[in-house]
């Protein structure tokens, strides 16, 4: 049996990923167990295992701007760690990395080989953590890179609309920002059959199809809900500054799944309806 050490297990993702893994020979190690920006506890951690899957990441967009040292040490030296312990030990690497190492600017979905160009220090750290893997690990690491994720564990997008929903009349959704909210269930899946493939190396995009904006998001997540959609009204970017800037356009193509023969993600609006009686009733 194929023995996994997954990191980041206490997370959104990581939660969904231990659960998928539940049949195979997995260690899920949270943050507190494993800090992967120690080597010698990583060496230590996947000596003896065939797939690390890195799920681990400092994830907090605007605060990253203030703690650049913070973030690049988990998001760059944290996945080199893990890269050079991978391939010591003979291990594949699947780590998981997001849209922001793009600049947002596009208007067709970014490939899989399209060069990066971060805005934000999130996105730089991110961006550096990949390079870092495919210098250390050429032939033995996957990056699965991931964008608008909710799920069950943790905050997210969703569950922050039924809260507003219960205090507001009305709450303001940004228009001009385009991307495909994804289910991290299904990431979790599609990272599961990267481990069940051949696959060795290379780039992922690990994202529902389609796209749509935040405003759309939200009036479906109303609409699920069984609330009025037009209570979601519009509005615009320059209404909500933030310290970190927004990737405009986060749309990723998925041509990696057709070239390895894996299934295509499917689409956003399937996989929320699936996920929204399991993630945002109130019982989950």
């Amino acid at each position: 049996m194929t023995s996994i050490l997954l990191t980041g297990a206490g997370g959104m993702l990581g939660s969904d990923l231990a659960q998928v893994l539940s049949s195979c020979d997995v260690v899920a190690a949270t943050r507190a167990e494993l800090d992967i920006t120690d080597a010698d506890a990583v060496a230590a951690a996947v000596a003896g295992v065939d797939v690390v899957v890195n799920a681990a990441a400092y994830t907090a967009v605007d605060d990253a701007e203030t703690h650049h040292d913070e973030a690049f040490a988990i998001n760059e030296l944290g996945p080199r760690n893990l890269a050079i312990a991978a391939k010591k030990a003979g291990a594949r690497l699947i780590h998981v990395s997001t849209d922001y190492v793009f600049d947002g600017e596009a208007t067709e979905p970014y490939a899989e080989k399209t060069l990066r160009n971060p805005a934000s220090v999130y996105g730089k750290s991110k961006a550096a953590g990949e390079v870092a893997i495919q210098a250390e690990h050429p032939g033995g690491s996957i990056i699965v890179r991931t964008a608008w994720l909710y799920g069950q564990h943790g905050p997210n997008f969703p569950k922050t609309m039924l809260r507003l929903a219960e205090t507001k009349d009305t709450v303001s959704v940004v228009t001009d920002q385009i991307g495909q909210p994804t289910w991290s269930m299904d990431l979790a899946q599609w990272i599961r059959n990267l481990i069940d493939s051949p696959v060795q190396s290379g780039v992922f995009h690990g994202t529902n199809s389609g796209h749509t904006s935040w405003f759309e998001f939200a009036r479906e997540v109303y609409r699920l809900a069984g609330l009025d959609p037009e209570r979601v009204q519009p509005t615009t970017s320059d209404q909500f500054v933030r310290p970190a800037p927004r990737p405009t356009w986060s749309v990723l193509g998925h041509d990696a799944w057709v070239t390895a023969g894996l299934p295509l993600p499917r689409p956003w609006k399937e996989a929320l309806a699936e996920a929204f009686p399991i993630c945002f009733s109130e019982s989950s």
